[in-house]
């Protein structure tokens, strides 16, 4: 298979769309799509099993951990099968999920369903980051950030259209909704996905199953991490911050996260134009900057406008972060890209998944507002390690 589209692709290098970065785009809507059209949904999960604040908490915290727990798994199965195979064996094993989490009636089997989903979740963001990498690497041109954008774009879809049909089909309905919408992107995406080769050297050098010795996907995870913490810390507490630090409505409260999301999605689907034109290392330290303003705007806000204008900066800033660090992730010399890869998506994740309880506790001490001015000085370290970025730009030089 991989030896019959060299020449093709050979051909395709300086094309701005193929058929590999259509159907990598789609996974990346799938996976965005299906976490959005959870997200509706838990509060209705939390009536339905009779979950306090306290149980839901653990609850999402076992979400949490099903990723943390698979994504590493996925990293040794694509030094093993290639990215292409992994990506489409958890988008299929993904897909009736939440048909699953809509039927089930006990706290147990739910903690066993939210870890199953959490994890598919986890391990095919693993994939489809590596598949990308791969895709780019064929392309010769960056399309990390863009593929992040759909997932971004993904998330708005599913959130957006999930509280609506939630509140007018039913629960059933709108999980069969989202089950056969999902079947259907991964049936389109299906024979376009980047068919990428195992890689038998790696295996056999140990590296699918080792974690890496080397420091560098180490750094890169700690980089994500500290980018992700103030991601997380926004959406999770962004709204809350507005409503009682600022004593802003319940509508404009809801605008801070849209803002984010807005810029966010909008600097992602830029992204890519901007780091082939300014590489990967300037543009990652422009993103902090602006991001460090963001997060600063917010914590010293005196209005929920200059708030929202604060949250607006921080998605222009976070935006590309992320996608430039996965993208070095899968490019690092002499490193299985699957491996490091989970590495850092794994490292960057548990910022978004495990950072915003502790937040909470902290919060109740001294205020949103502090913390959030705070989080620039995560951001910070970020920009000190910026040089290592410079990885993202393997794929097309």
């Amino acid at each position: 298979m991989n030896d019959l589209s060299s020449p093709a692709e050979a051909k395709t290098r300086r094309a701005f769309i193929t058929p590999e970065r259509i159907g990598v785009s789609l996974l990346f809507l799938m996976n965005g799509f299906m976490i959005g059209a959870w997200a509706p949904k838990i509060p209705e999960f939390a009536a339905r099993l009779e979950l306090s604040e306290k149980s839901l908490g653990v609850m999402i915290l076992i979400f949490g951990l099903g990723s943390i727990v698979m994504m590493p798994i996925a990293g040794s199965q694509i030094a093993r099968f290639g990215s292409s195979i992994v990506s489409k064996v958890t988008a299929v094993l993904l897909t009736p999920t939440l048909l699953l989490l809509s039927l089930i009636g006990s706290v147990w089997s739910g903690a066993v369903a939210l870890f199953l989903f959490g994890g598919l979740i986890g391990a095919m963001d693993v994939a489809m980051n590596a598949n990308a990498v791969a895709t780019e690497k064929g392309m010769r041109r960056a399309i990390m950030s863009s593929c992040h954008a759909f997932w971004s774009l993904g998330g708005l879809l599913g959130a957006s259209t999930g509280g609506f049909l939630l509140e007018r089909i039913g629960v059933l309905p709108h999980a069969l909704f989202v089950t056969v919408v999902a079947a259907v992107m991964i049936a389109v995406a299906w024979k376009m996905v980047l068919q990428d080769a195992p890689h038998p050297e790696e295996r056999e050098a140990g590296a699918g199953r080792r974690l890496p010795s080397s420091p560098l996907p180490w750094l890169l995870g700690i980089m994500a991490l500290f980018c992700m913490i103030p991601e997380g810390s926004i959406l999770d507490w962004g709204a809350l911050y507005m409503r009682n630090e600022l004593s802003a409505s319940l509508t404009l409260s809801g605008f801070a996260f849209a803002a984010f999301s807005f810029t966010m999605a909008a600097m992602r689907f830029a992204g890519d134009l901007i780091r082939d034109r300014f590489g990967a290392v300037n543009t990652l330290r422009v993103c902090g900057v602006i991001a460090m303003l963001g997060m600063l705007t917010i914590g010293f806000a005196t209005s929920s406008t200059m708030a929202i204008a604060g949250f607006a900066l921080a998605g222009i800033g976070i935006s590309n972060i992320v996608p430039i660090l996965f993208s070095a992730a899968g490019n690092l010399p002499g490193m299985a890209a699957g491996v490091s890869l989970s590495v850092v998506t794994t490292m960057g994740y548990s910022g978004i998944l495990v950072a915003p309880s502790a937040i909470g506790f902290i919060a109740e001490h001294t205020g949103l507002g502090s913390i959030f001015a705070g989080l620039s000085v995560l951001i910070l370290v970020t920009l000190l390690l910026s040089s290592l970025a410079r990885h993202a730009d393997g794929a097309h030089h």
